[in-house]
């Protein structure tokens, strides 16, 4: 009998036995290294600067229960069942009128409601990109991001940041190097508000700079903004879609300032577009879950939804706070972070010679958790920086927390004193300029 008999058992194991039948698409999947960390940081003994999980405890949850309660006595037959691929039309007015505190004027029939504005960036990457297309985005940028349109086997194309967000001449840079090569860019992705996770905010006069760029290069943007009305010492900025609606696509999120648990976000774009979300949506799921958007929609309409948000700010002021006084107690020499205006994130650049990546087991060792910089580009680098959570923890947390982190880079620098290296020097390391985001 032959080594091939189908009846003999083959000698070649793999652990995957699929792995020759998944398109090639899934090439580009690759697990979250904030996912990744969530079973070692939600153990108590360990302070999770990781996550940007929103700090639910300032909502009033009995009254949130009394909402939903009424909603299912009220409306059961409704939010139980099917809807639209659209979204509800009457939370589509509400989105309007939450994004006029942006200064956006918008029709409720250009708003498609998504599961979340992740739903979103997926949604739009879909109709707009195909195998080996390019997408513009910020350096640093958001992993969930990154992580959709790695999946739809994009090319992703880095822009420089500093302390007002992402810099123009670079931008034009990027648009120009990449027509040179023969390519097109489909969209610039930013996050110009409390950047996630820069923690800096794009200027005004920047924002209108950009605006110029992407419209003189007919070059669409893609404007996420689940921070915009979370900012301490300020009014909301003026959106960028407020002011070019014909190349600006504008994505936001309930998650931030109500609850992620519903999962509601949504697109607000061109009238053609929107049809194609549409009919993507529907391919995906059908519907958007009606009864978290009847639930989004009771809140919005019966709570004090803008007070709510108030009160959601001066929570995470008081812990930015506790988080910049703490970095300024305990960090070495060498180390500097963002200062943000709202949001939830601090950015660290590490002291010379530290990688955050392969110093996060050592952290964890000490009951600290973060996010290496590596998650946040696309083409590995970020290993001298760091991204670090304030809106979950308590304000004394925060501060143990980072007073640990300080310890471990502490020792890391002690061993390339003493020992004229560490661990860092045996990886690749940042060959490229490291954005100043000081």
């Amino acid at each position: 009998m032959s080594d091939t008999s189908p009846l003999r058992p083959t000698r070649r194991t793999r652990l995957d036995s699929y792995v020759d039948r998944y398109a090639a698409r899934t090439q580009g999947m690759k697990a979250s290294e904030i996912r990744a960390l969530f079973a070692v940081a939600s153990r108590p003994e360990v302070v999770s600067l990781a996550g940007g999980m929103p700090n639910i405890s300032a909502l009033p949850i009995d009254a949130v229960a009394e909402t939903l309660g009424d909603l299912t006595r009220s409306n059961g037959a409704m939010a139980l069942q099917y809807g639209s691929g659209q979204g509800d039309p009457r939370l589509r007015e509400q989105i309007c009128d939450v994004m006029a505190l942006e200064g956006i004027s918008a029709h409720p029939d250009d708003v498609v409601v998504t599961v979340g504005s992740q739903q979103a960036v997926d949604l739009v990457t879909r109709i707009f990109c195909d195998p080996g297309d390019v997408v513009i985005c910020e350096a640093p940028s958001y992993v969930g991001a990154l992580g959709v349109f790695h999946a739809y086997e994009c090319d992703v194309v880095h822009v420089e940041m500093d302390g007002q967000g992402l810099v123009p001449r670079s931008l034009e840079q990027a648009i120009v190097a990449v027509a040179a090569a023969g390519r097109r860019s489909k969209f610039l992705y930013t996050i110009p508000n409390f950047h996630n996770p820069a923690g800096v905010t794009l200027s005004a006069q920047r924002r209108t700079q950009i605006l110029d760029i992407c419209a003189q290069a007919d070059l669409l943007v893609l404007e996420d903004n689940p921070y915009g009305l979370l900012g301490f010492d300020a009014e909301p900025m003026r959106a960028m879609r407020a002011d070019d609606p014909a190349h600006v696509i504008y994505l936001g999120s309930f998650s931030k300032t109500f609850a992620p648990g519903f999962r509601v976000g949504w697109v607000l774009a061109p009238h053609a577009v929107r049809e194609k979300l549409v009919l993507a949506q529907e391919s995906a799921t059908l519907c958007p879950p009606t009864f978290s958007q009847l639930a989004v929609s009771a809140y919005l309409e019966h709570h004090d939804w803008r007070g709510q948000i108030k009160s959601f700010n001066e929570m995470y002021r008081e812990r930015r706070d506790s988080m910049l006084a703490a970095l300024d107690e305990f960090m070495p020499a060498g180390a500097s972070w963002t200062v943000p205006g709202g949001g939830f994130y601090v950015w660290v650049t590490l002291p010379e010679g530290v990688d955050s990546k392969t110093m996060l087991p050592r952290a964890v060792t000490s009951r600290v958790a973060y996010v290496p910089g590596t998650a946040f580009y696309a083409d590995g680098f970020g290993s001298r920086s760091l991204r670090l959570s304030y809106c979950h923890p308590t304000p004394d947390r925060i501060r143990e927390g980072v007073r640990r982190l300080a310890g471990v880079i502490s020792a890391d620098l002690e061993l390339r004193e003493t020992f004229g290296t560490t661990s860092a020097t045996l990886t690749r390391g940042d060959e490229r300029p490291h954005p100043d985001l000081e």
